[in-house]
């Protein structure tokens, strides 16, 4: 059995981390822990891009790829077979596409509770999940507190 779990950094993903983990340990599923982080802004790389602005965007990488896998090494140090992949792109289609390349099983993401406002306009990673996925999707939520 495969598990993508997709945590948003750098918002706390222990919520996430813990239903999947007690998920891989009672079924010996492998975890596939993806987050998905923005696509690079639309001036990056163009001449008119100041360098600290590239500096910024590539230090915020960093500091999500090693917060990443030192979550996946965690995991592997409880016994659990896991692999922490950092993509770029549309968070949604993201995750969608790397469940089905890698033949997940289940789905597990966390959702945030947001305004009404904010949902109409923005959407929701979680519900886009729900909508379009092949396989069974678990959403977690992260706290129950409504943010605006």
């Amino acid at each position: 059995m495969k598990l993508l779990v997709a945590i948003d950094l750098p918002d706390s993903p222990a919520t996430v981390i813990g239903a999947a983990k007690g998920l891989a340990t009672k079924t010996g599923a492998t975890v596939i822990l993806l987050h998905v982080a923005a696509p690079d802004p639309d001036f990056v790389g163009y001449d008119v891009d100041p360098p600290v602005m590239r500096d910024a965007v590539a230090a915020r990488f960093h500091d999500e790829h090693r917060l990443l896998q030192a979550l996946g090494k965690a995991l592997r140090d409880e016994g659990l077979e896991c692999v922490a992949l950092l993509l770029q792109g549309s968070t949604a289609e993201t995750i969608l596409r790397e469940a089905e390349k890698a033949s997940a099983d289940l789905i597990v993401l966390g959702s945030h509770s947001k305004g009404m406002l904010k949902k109409l306009v923005l959407g929701s990673v979680s519900e886009a999940v729900l909508r379009q996925a092949n396989v069974p999707v678990l959403v977690v939520p992260m706290s129950g507190i409504v943010t605006d």
